[in-house]
């Protein structure tokens, strides 16, 4: 503690007030909570009077949650429309975070928080532990730290953002060959393509999770009335792979054009599986120049000292 005094003693009036726009954030926020909680208390109470105890007593828990709940959603669309900027970077990021895996309408605003309270929970910490961790660190390396904290508690968010849609989006590449497979085993049996989708959705949920969700997306939007390529557009818009598009234009053009859908799905999906395979034969021929830097810095010197050793250890018993 006499260490953080120090520091707030040399920090003078700018850390005076960066620890006080700190304080009052976190105050602000479980101000504008605790008020929400407040006036909803207050209105279940009123209309508890005229009422029996026990539905009083159900209804007062269930509305002051309620009124809690939407203060904390006004505070959420608050959070989202101040910094999502534009509409098209927020239609932007939204397509991100569908893309993600993250379909809820709030979303935005769940991300925006997170990134507010990962930037200023960082700062905070950097502030009030680094004095006691290391006590040789002078005032203004305690504040450039604890920034670099925040910068990368705001930045820590988008970065798992991107490393969720990367992992995903090569699970949808490696699992599509799979589904154009069922889609043609499908469609040679006589199914629909609503049936055939759902079918596909629940084979490949064991071995493709993520990419059997958006198919299942897929079928309820053929539910809702979009036809079938419309709904094949929109899922690769969401798996982000372009096999996805190109399939939704390769129906739309066999429809156009009268050709047999089957025969168009097999020739696809045989594309499919030899892009699929070309990608892992890819992969092989890069992995001995892969190899070179790890084993010239790491076995080679190893090798080198395990052949020689013996001959010097000899040349220097006979000196």
């Amino acid at each position: 503690m006499d260490a953080l005094d120090t520091l707030l003693d040399a920090a003078g009036a700018d850390g005076a007030l960066l620890a006080g726009f700190l304080v009052l954030s976190g105050a602000a926020l479980v101000a504008v909570l605790l008020v929400g909680a407040l006036r909803g208390r207050k209105d279940v109470r009123r209309r508890a009077a005229a009422e029996d105890a026990g539905g009083a007593a159900r209804r007062s828990s269930g509305g002051g949650r309620a009124e809690a709940q939407r203060s904390l959603e006004r505070l959420m669309s608050y959070v989202g429309t101040t910094f999502a900027g534009n509409e098209k970077e927020s239609r932007v990021l939204r397509r991100q975070l569908i893309q993600a895996g993250f379909f809820d309408a709030k979303a935005v605003s769940i991300y925006f928080a997170a990134r507010l309270t990962a930037g200023i929970g960082l700062a905070a910490a950097g502030l009030l532990l680094l004095p006691m961790l290391f006590d040789e660190l002078t005032t203004s390396s305690v504040w450039l730290y604890s920034g670099m904290m925040g910068v990368v508690g705001y930045l820590a968010p988008s970065f798992y953002v991107k490393r969720r849609i990367g992992r995903r989006t090569t699970q949808h590449r490696m699992g599509f060959p799979d589904f154009m497979d069922l889609m043609v085993v499908c469609s040679e049996a006589g199914l629909s393509m609503e049936a055939a989708i759902d079918r596909i959705a629940r084979e490949l949920v064991e071995g493709y999770p993520s990419l059997a969700e958006n198919i299942y997306m897929a079928c309820l939007e053929m539910r809702a009335g979009k036809s079938f390529p419309e709904a094949l557009e929109r899922m690769g818009e969401r798996l982000n792979i372009q096999e996805a598009s190109m399939l939704a234009t390769l129906l739309q053009q066999s429809a156009e054009l009268g050709t047999s859908l089957s025969q168009s799905l097999r020739v696809y999906s045989d594309e499919m599986r030899n892009k699929r395979m070309s990608r892992a034969e890819e992969k092989a021929y890069a992995l001995p120049a892969k190899l070179v830097v790890p084993l010239t810095l790491f076995v080679f010197p190893v090798l080198i000292v395990t052949l020689m050793l013996p001959a010097i250890i000899r040349v220097m018993g006979t000196l």
